[in-house]
């Protein structure tokens, strides 16, 4: 006797029952703080659901909200490309000769510690006013996920493989490209989706820095003309494009990484 197999559906629809659930829950508590806790006159109030939602549609009409989201996703790509070149030289490097590694490493943990945006007067002073310092920004704060990972990964090849190769008599640049890139493939993947979150967090405030085009100008932008509600708006788009980011790259990498 053989059963249809409906557990996983019903675990999806229970999970997705869950956080529609919780998506209410916290509208709600969103409007009860910014519009029946909060003064009638205060700030809070413009911050409310039933305005930055409609905010939205405000900014989309007025044919801004697509080419910022355009112009962000643009500057994200830029930086992370720039990250992953970088930090997958870097890793291999790194994970390859020991003595680098430990030579690199006071060094490494200390630029890994300074907060990225912290380089934002010095980006400015190296590239001037424009895309370029966003660029610098993201590929800074995205960097260090890939090289570490890069170089796990690299630690962890089996060494009986590197001498197989050895003794069919590969080249370095064969061995490269048939052992250690195919076995570090997974943790590459690994930091390349924990860059992506660490890179839009970062990337937000960098378009607060002389740039007229992004989200993040978008939010300075409507803090300027005192539209709270569509400085919330924003928000939301953010958080929105964020997640749905974060879900395409669990998809895309979740089946190649550990």
């Amino acid at each position: 006797m053989t059963t249809s197999p409906r557990k996983p559906q019903s675990s999806w629809a229970s999970k997705l029952g869950l956080q529609l659930v919780a998506v209410v829950v916290a509208v709600a508590i969103w409007w009860l703080i910014t519009s029946v806790l909060a003064s009638p006159t205060s700030m809070l109030q413009d911050f409310a659901p039933q305005h930055a939602i409609p905010a939205i549609g405000a900014l989309a009409a007025q044919g801004v909200l697509l080419p910022d989201i355009w112009t962000s996703l643009w500057r994200l790509l830029v930086g992370l490309v720039i990250a992953v070149v970088l930090g997958v030289v870097t890793g291999l490097a790194v994970g390859t000769w020991q003595s680098l590694e430990t030579a690199s490493r006071p060094v490494f943990q200390f630029l890994r510690m300074v907060s990225p945006l912290s380089w934002a007067p010095v980006a400015i002073g190296l590239f001037g006013i424009g895309d370029r310092p966003v660029f610098f920004l993201v590929a800074a704060a995205a960097v260090w996920p890939i090289v570490l990972n890069t170089a796990a990964g690299v630690r962890s090849i089996d060494q009986g493989f590197l001498l197989a190769a050895r003794s069919l008599g590969a080249t370095p640049a064969e061995t490269l490209t048939s052992v250690v890139l195919p076995a570090i493939r997974p943790h590459v993947l690994t930091g390349l989706r924990l860059a992506l979150g660490i890179g839009w967090v970062v990337l937000v405030p960098a378009e607060m820095l002389g740039v007229t085009s992004g989200l993040g100008y978008e939010i300075l932008n409507s803090r300027d003309q005192l539209a709270y509600d569509k400085v919330m708006a924003v928000i939301l788009v953010i958080g929105l494009l964020g997640s749905i980011l974060d879900s395409l790259a669990r998809r895309a990498l979740g089946s190649h990484t550990p």
